[in-house]
């Protein structure tokens, strides 16, 4: 299973690599300094048999309340992109007819980001300004 899984993803790695396009090669000469492929962001690192990592569980609102607006959009985005890596590496093992690891991290990513939703939507309707309150609504409706 390992073997087929990296043999995808090197394929997929090699075919972005080989891209010619002027957005790639600016992708490209961004990434150049970290070292690393853009796609493989959307990849999940493989990690031995005995040294799998645990996953959590997912935010509970009482605890975004306690956030502030900005930190609660940066964690929408850095649950957006876990979502998407998740996403894609069960489209691409799917495609290999092989098992997704762990499916119950994409509802807890889905829980987690409609939680967000549901916190900021709180707080836009208690926001006194009503032009204000719905800026913040059509922002939120735009995530």
């Amino acid at each position: 299973m390992f073997l087929s899984r990296f043999i995808g993803r090197t394929a997929l790695l090699a075919a972005a690599k080989s891209e010619s396009s002027a957005a790639a090669a600016a992708a490209a000469a961004s990434t150049a300094t970290s070292g690393s492929n853009p796609l493989e962001q959307f990849f999940e690192a493989d990690y031995p048999e005995e040294g799998k990592p645990v996953y959590g569980r997912s935010w509970k609102a009482s605890e975004l309340r306690l956030k502030a607006w900005d930190d609660l959009q940066k964690l929408w985005y850095v649950l957006l992109k876990e979502k998407n890596m998740l996403m894609t590496q069960r489209q691409m093992l799917h495609a290999e007819n092989l098992r997704f690891p762990n499916p119950e991290r994409i509802p807890k990513v889905r829980k987690s980001m409609c939680r967000i939703k549901q916190v900021l939507t709180e707080r836009a309707i208690e926001e006194p300004d009503p032009r204000r309150s719905a800026e913040m609504k059509r922002m939120i409706n735009a995530l």
